[in-house]
């Protein structure tokens, strides 16, 4: 008979990872499971679109956790093992290869996919040889060998992840254009000041930067399996050699709403990250939690948000209540740019630039009701963390004195 006492952990990212050894910190003393669907075991992913796509990590630097971590706390891993349900009466979960194994914990750490293509052009083939998609190493490993110097890359989506391909295909010699359908990259997420920012530095490094373009159809070549060029509304046709679909990511919520959990944007949970069934957590980028300075759930897409969950639910688990509360933070890295965010910038009224945005080193303050609720630093990391601390307090704040930068922001709020 399976173990009753035993805790599982399905999905094997940075989530899962950290979820099962804080299991064994927090004092769990019954068997642990973690299960993952990839053939890696648990790596990070922001390195994929940045030192990793470039050359400059190696797949072992990518791995979260050495193997010795979880041989030292006695976990056992399967990976290449999928979930294919849950039984919440039994309390047991059915795997791909047929076995059944009952939890008296189960945290789903079930990450996300990237958006496919078809989600913003349909009728796309089900398989072309250079449309690429970045979520897990294999596709990179995939794109890879098809960089080149002088070849031509299209990348559907400003956002951060389309934004940080553009930079490291740029340096590899590759002639990029993005391709975005709202009137500015990083339109969801910042200020017009930041995006025009970011336009700039591209189209300064040699980026083609489209934006407010619809994309009409691809034209592809006599085999019909690679893309030789994208039509837009206008008329317009841009050649392509590469194809990157940098459309956003889709949470992975089947698994929780074939089990009946209550799933909204993702896999609804509380602040110790649990689900409406007391004995099922939920973290990372397929939950939505509760988050400071908000009055509604969110989904966090960040290591740090996956991190903070992984703890707070192994916490609960043993008994120990650590709710999370800290204040989210991001980060995107594209040339010599490195951009921290703190805070969540939705339902902004006022906008505050503190420093030089021609010398590539300033800040961008979000304002609601005077109280900073988030904060874009470029290259300004000591402004990062006065500025988090800030909006953690959530106390009123002198626009003009966050404005100027002869003010620590240390002595403010």
């Amino acid at each position: 008979m399976p173990d009753v006492d035993r805790a599982i952990v399905v999905g094997a990212g940075v989530a899962g990872a950290e979820a099962a050894i804080a299991l064994r910190r927090q004092g769990f003393a019954g068997p642990i499971t973690l299960l993952g669907a990839e053939r890696h075991r648990p790596y990070q992913r922001p390195p994929l679109s940045k030192s990793y796509l470039a050359g400059a990590a190696t797949v072992d630097s990518l791995f979260a956790k050495p193997d010795a971590a979880y041989e030292k706390a006695g976990i056992e891993i399967a990976c290449g093992t999928r979930v294919e349900a849950i039984d919440r009466a039994a309390r047991t979960i059915m795997l791909s290869d047929g076995r059944t194994l009952a939890y008296r914990a189960l945290i789903l750490a079930l990450g996300g996919r990237a958006r496919s293509l078809s989600a913003v052009l349909k009728g796309i083939p089900a398989s072309l040889a250079n449309l690429h998609s970045i979520r897990t190493l294999d596709d990179v490993d995939r794109l890879k060998p098809q960089l080149a110097p002088r070849k031509r890359m299209v990348i559907v989506g400003g956002g951060y992840v389309g934004l940080e391909i553009a930079a490291v295909a740029t340096k590899l010699g590759l002639e990029v254009c993005v391709l975005e359908r709202l009137p500015r990259v990083l339109a969801r997420v910042t200020a017009p000041q930041v995006s025009a920012f970011y336009e700039k530095i591209h189209r300064e490094a040699g980026v083609q930067v489209h934006t407010g373009v619809e994309i009409a159809g691809l034209e592809l070549d006599p085999t019909g399996e690679h893309i030789q060029a994208i039509s837009l509304g206008d008329g317009r046709s841009i050649p392509a050699d590469i194809v990157i679909a940098g459309v956003g990511m889709v949470p992975n919520v089947e698994l929780a709403k074939r089990a009946g959990l209550a799933v909204s944007d993702g896999i609804v949970v509380d602040g110790e990250a649990r689900t409406d069934d007391p004995a099922v957590f939920a973290i990372g980028d397929c939950s939505c939690r509760p988050c400071i300075g908000q009055a509604d759930r969110m989904r966090l897409e960040s290591v740090p948000n996956a991190l903070e969950q992984a703890r707070t639910a192994a916490a609960a688990i043993c008994s120990k209540p650590l709710v999370a509360s800290g204040v989210p933070w991001f980060w995107s890295d594209q040339y010599d740019l490195k951009l921290q965010i703190a805070g969540i910038s939705r339902g902004y009224q006022d906008v505050v630039v503190r420093g030089s945005i021609e010398d590539r080193h300033f800040c961008v303050f979000y304002l609601s009701d005077d109280r900073l609720i988030a904060a874009d630093t470029i290259n300004s990391p000591q402004d990062f963390s006065a500025a988090r601390a800030i909006i953690g307090k959530g106390t009123k704040v002198d626009a003009s004195r966050l404005a100027d930068p002869s003010v620590p922001l240390g002595t403010l709020g």
